[in-house]
């Protein structure tokens, strides 16, 4: 696909693309054994484990979990009332705000280690990276910010989120509706919105605009992206997944740079551009 290579416009030292379907692999564009920081592309990989623990039985989504008045859900959901950063207090009650929370994330992974009896990390790639092949991929760090991983494993990943295999359509539909809605609140380094709507640990679309994937894909699409200059979007209403990794960090250049290459994709796989969607 032609307009993967937009990214070599991009200004980083290391970037790969690649867009897929639900029959397999469209294209691809860069280095895909590059080792990428996914930055917050990890909480993705996060909460589906999460997904995996609650239907092994090992949590339940409901049970406390953080602040007083909080649970796992609220956790997943950015709603616990923890602030961005790990160390402070809460500043909300939980399911009155949505505070997008590393803090939150960490708290939701120790939850699961504790559970589990094993450390998160291990859980991780028992639950996620075992099954799905990703030998290249490693939680180093924050399971809110520190997996690494080639562009060849994220394609591997974005394709479970397009058809889920590890938990069943039922969770996976749950994970990606809205949760607590009607919540406003601020997306780092895009701005406020009024609602910021949020799944299971998936950031949803739905009626922002503008968003970071585009004007091209639809209110379902769902994903995250990372300060590392990186992005996972899925698109199930369309059968499709970008997922882009960028050593360049996150700024005003990829709310320009982004959905300009998630629109052509998009209209190239179509065959032709056509009227925006919102």
């Amino acid at each position: 696909m032609d307009a993967l290579r937009q990214v070599d416009e991009w200004g980083a030292d290391n970037a790969a693309v690649a867009m897929l379907g639900r029959a397999g692999e469209l294209g691809s564009h860069g280095d895909r054994d590059h080792e990428f920081r996914l930055a917050s592309v990890t909480k993705l990989m996060t909460a589906l484990a999460c997904l995996v623990a609650a239907e092994e039985g090992v949590i339940d989504l409901d049970e406390p979990a953080g602040p007083p008045g909080s649970t796992i859900r609220h956790l997943l959901a950015h709603t616990s009332g923890l602030p961005f950063e790990p160390g402070g207090p809460p500043i909300a009650r939980p399911g009155t705000r949505r505070i997008y929370s590393n803090a939150g994330f960490e708290t939701l992974a120790d939850a699961v280690a504790e559970r589990a009896e094993m450390p998160f990390a291990d859980y991780l790639g028992a639950a996620v990276f075992e099954p799905l092949g990703l030998t290249r991929t490693e939680l180093r760090g924050s399971p809110a910010a520190g997996v690494h991983a080639p562009l060849a494993d994220l394609v591997v990943f974005g394709a479970e989120l397009l058809a889920p295999t590890l938990v069943s359509p039922e969770t996976f539909a749950e994970a990606t509706t809205v949760q607590f809605p009607g919540l406003s609140g601020v997306l780092p380094g895009v701005g406020r919105f009024d609602p910021l709507d949020w799944g299971l640990g998936f950031e949803l679309k739905d009626a922002k605009d503008p968003h970071w994937s585009g004007s091209r894909t639809s209110p379902r699409a769902f994903g995250h992206f990372g300060g590392s200059g990186t992005f996972l979007w899925v698109d199930p209403d369309v059968g499709m997944a970008c997922a882009c990794l960028t050593d360049r960090e996150f700024g005003p250049w990829a709310l320009e740079a982004w959905p300009r290459l998630s629109d052509a994709v998009l209209d190239e796989a179509a065959g032709g551009p056509k009227p925006a969607r919102h």
